[in-house]
């Protein structure tokens, strides 16, 4: 089969590689969409947890072709996306329903082989059916859930205002999920003035490309999504007294940033990271399945597998246009 190879940092290829083999408890999937995340990114830059050489792609959706010998709950033709996070179930913190924390983790795409192929494999219990969702629309599975795992970390409350950091695909996501969970009014940030207008119609009430735009305003809750340097910098100074900071955006494995510890100390200010989901696919595909969170406007462009590193390189260079670009190992 066909897939795309990170070799090491800096270095890809279109290879042929070996169909996977399925054991007893993994399903073979016929990969009919894969969304290029921020952390493929960073993986390509080595800036991020990953082994090479590495078959990348964790947002994906395809057709189950195969299934293993103990495998009860998916069959042959089923149309699914999967949980890229593997966690043992054993250890102290799978035990205490901190599978994000494993010890043992394994991350389809970062650890093990991913979805920038035709075919993946994966465990059973990895795996969920999207039902009636395009595909495109499945690929969303991974990306939404670990939104609303971190909106659920926040105090987010109906009515409050909520400043967005960055909107790409997952600032446009988190500012729509905010919204939904009750915010009155989303203020969305970001210097490439074609996703503010997407945001616009996404979710935000108010953008603007500079923070100097915001004019002493402060907010209940301020999302950084971007990893940024400057806006993780800056965040703090646009919650208001006894206001919330969720720190979401992936930033460089070795980014160090200065923060005012007395702003946090005389503003009383919450401080919150997170770090991808538990189990919450199932959440997600139900908001897409309804439409309360449309993630069709995101997607674009639509590329075969190939194109894969002029798909990285329009993510890194923020061209017109831009948000989620899927790519079709089918094609």
């Amino acid at each position: 089969m066909r897939a795309i190879v990170i070799e090491k940092p800096g270095m890809i290829s279109v290879q042929e590689v070996p169909k996977p083999v399925v054991n007893d408890h993994e399903v073979l999937i016929q990969v009919m969409s894969s969304g290029i995340c921020g952390t493929d990114v960073h993986i390509f830059h080595g800036e991020y947890l990953g082994s090479y050489p590495i078959i990348p792609g964790h947002e994906f959706s395809g057709v189950v072709e195969q299934v293993g010998r103990s495998v009860k709950r998916v069959k042959v033709g089923d149309h699914v996306a999967v949980e890229p996070n593997i966690a043992c179930d054993n250890c102290e913190n799978c035990l205490e329903n901190r599978q994000n924390f494993c010890v043992n983790w394994q991350g389809v795409g970062v650890s093990m082989p991913g979805g920038m192929a035709e075919y993946v494999k994966v465990p059973e219990k990895a795996v969920f059916s999207i039902g009636n969702l395009p595909f495109d629309e499945g690929a969303f599975c991974e990306p939404l859930s670990c939104v609303l795992h971190g909106i659920e970390q926040t105090p987010l409350k109906l009515g409050d205002r909520v400043l967005v950091l960055g909107a790409g695909p997952i600032g446009m996501l988190l500012a729509r999920t905010a919204k939904i969970r009750g915010a009155s009014r989303i203020t969305q940030v970001d210097k490439n003035a074609s996703r503010l207008q997407m945001a616009k119609d996404y979710a935000a009430d108010e953008t603007c490309t500079n923070l100097d735009d915001l004019k002493g305003q402060t907010f209940d809750m301020v999302i950084e999504a971007s990893g940024s340097k400057f806006l993780l910098e800056n965040s703090l100074h646009y919650a208001r007294g006894g206001g919330s900071v969720l720190f979401f955006g992936v930033p460089k494995n070795d980014l160090m940033i200065n923060l005012n510890p007395f702003e946090i100390f005389s503003k009383s200010l919450k401080i919150i990271g997170t770090y991808t989901s538990v189990r919450n696919s199932m959440q997600a595909i139900r908001l897409m399945e309804s439409h309360q969170i449309d993630v069709r406007p995101l997607i674009n462009p639509v590329l075969p597998l190939a194109d894969f590193e002029q798909g990285v390189h329009s993510i890194v260079e923020g061209k017109p246009g831009v948000m989620k670009v899927m790519m079709k190992p089918q094609q």
